[in-house]
Order: structure tokens, then C-alpha cells, then sequence
């Protein structure tokens, strides 16, 4: 079935790898105009290319931008109505993590991740969706995560700007009913990626078992999905989608014993 995203114009940030760039061939099989934005420009024309060559009618916009910065967002936002005028769809990907004991952090790691996690998609929100309003139709799609609903043991600052997430889409879930335009969350469990080693989990961020993983391909389908749905919250994967469905029945005494 034909998404209803279809022959709008899509902005995906985060492209050049894992979750993003899955996002970015999906949503490139019906899309007009896809802008990809991130900082490895290497990354984004290899994907550029890639998408060219699987579908000649879509226009392909490469933006390499480092989102933490204020002004490189300012030059994205510029950029994009540039290329495309006023977008149709936001995906909010990008995203950073910091493994480590709050207390043993660098504050430049952390300052990141709320630049990142936090200040980018709430910039670009604002700066987007109200003409998606004014319009009656358009849509944002943010990257939150499983941390954004419960406590996670170093990695205090990245759960924290996964609970601002939540926050800001439930909110603006509220506010778009009756818009025509729509708020979509999604938050995925253990998905292996570059995420977890540039966040300095060598290992991967433990947490959850194998059971409970899905891969990139795999989340992005699902949000898509979900996406297509209009659904409030996505949780990529069976098995993690019924572990969250539980998740407010455990009482937060019990989730924090967990945490540690």
C-alpha cells in the first residue's frame, strides 16, 4: 500500500549509517525529494548514489552538517528550503551516547549528546512543523529509544535526552490532533550499530538479551511502518514491543534494582 508520505519531500538526519540510512532507502521507494544530512560527506554520497542508480525520479540533496552546532543547524534549515521549499517530513535520527559513570564523563561527550539528542531535533522541529500545519499534512519521526523510559546505569545523560524525546513527542502528539499533520516516536531496544562502539561501549552497551535485538534494517522497517500508521510510539521487534507493552505494570522501585 502506498505510504502517505509518498511524492512529499523527506529530510533524514543521521543518513551516513545504521538505523539512518535504512530509513533513508525506505523512505526513498516513494518519496519526490530526499535530503540527507550528516557529517561524513564520503558516507552520504556513497548512499546518494546508491539511491540514484535504485530510483532515477528522486532528487537526492546531500547536506554534511555536524548538528550539534547551532549555526550548522541555522545553514541545514537554509539549505533544505533552498533545495526542496517547505518539507513534508522530518526524520529526527541523528544521535549520540556516552558510556560512562556520570561522574567519570567528559563534559564535552555530554554537552554533545544534549546538543545533539536534544537541541537538533527540538531546532529543526520548531523549525519545520508549522508550515507541515499550515498545510495540513507532513509529519516528524523522532529517534528515542527504550532509554527514554527507564533509568540506565552510565548513561545517565544519553537516558536523559531519550526522556526529553518522549516528552516532546507525547506533547506534540497532543498539540497536532486535528492538524492532518502528525508526531511519531520510536524506540528501539539493542540494535547493532556503529551507535554503541562511538559511544564508547566497546562491546556494545549491555542491557538486554539477544532475544530482544533487531536489526537496522528491521527497526527501520518497523518505524516506517508505524510511521505509515501514524502510530504514537513505535517499538521495533515482537519480543521487544511486548517486553515494553509490560513496562508500566513494574512498579519504579523494581526497574531501578534492575538498572543497576
Amino acid at each position: 500500500m502506498t505510504p502517505w508520505w509518498a511524492g512529499q519531500s523527506i529530510l533524514v538526519t543521521g543518513a551516513s549509517s545504521g538505523i539512518g540510512r535504512e530509513l533513508a532507502r525506505g523512505f526513498a521507494r516513494d518519496a519526490s525529494a530526499l535530503v540527507l544530512v550528516a557529517r561524513r560527506m564520503d558516507r552520504l554520497e556513497e548512499l546518494a548514489q546508491e539511491l540514484r542508480s535504485a530510483h532515477p525520479e528522486l532528487a537526492v540533496h546531500l547536506v554534511p552538517a555536524d548538528l550539534s552546532r547551532q549555526e550548522e543547524r541555522s545553514r541545514v534549515v537554509a539549505e533544505v528550503r533552498e533545495a526542496v521549499g517547505e518539507l513534508d517530513v522530518l526524520v529526527n535520527n541523528a544521535g549520540v551516547g556516552d558510556q560512562a559513570a556520570f561522574t567519570d564523563a567528559q563534559w564535552d561527550r555530554l554537552e554533545r549528546v544534549v546538543d545533539v539528542n536534544v537541541l537538533a531535533p527540538l531546532h529543526l522541529t520548531h523549525e519545520f512543523l508549522g508550515s507541515m500545519v499550515a498545510r495540513g499534512r507532513g509529519g516528524v519521526l523522532t529517534m528515542g529509544s527504550g532509554a527514554g523510559h527507564v533509568a540506565i546505569k552510565e548513561a545517565a545523560t544519553y537516558s536523559a535526552s531519550k526522556h526529553f524525546i518522549d516528552g516532546l513527542m507525547e506533547s506534540l502528539r497532543m498539540e497536532l490532533v486535528g492538524t492532518g499533520a502528525v508526531a511519531t516516536q520510536v524506540c528501539p531496544g539493542p540494535v547493532p550499530t556503529e551507535f554503541d562502539v562511538a559511544a564508547g561501549a566497546a562491546d556494545g552497551l549491555k542491557g538486554l538479551p539477544p532475544v530482544f535485538e533487531v536489526s537496522a534494517e528491521r527497526c527501520a522497517e518497523d518505524a516506517l511502518a508505524g510511521f505509515a500508521r501514524r502510530q504514537a510510539i513505535v517499538y521495533p521487534g515482537r519480543p521487544y514491543r511486548a517486553l515494553m507493552g509490560l513496562l508500566p505494570l513494574v512498579p519504579r522501585a523494581v526497574l531501578r534494582r534492575g538498572a543497576r
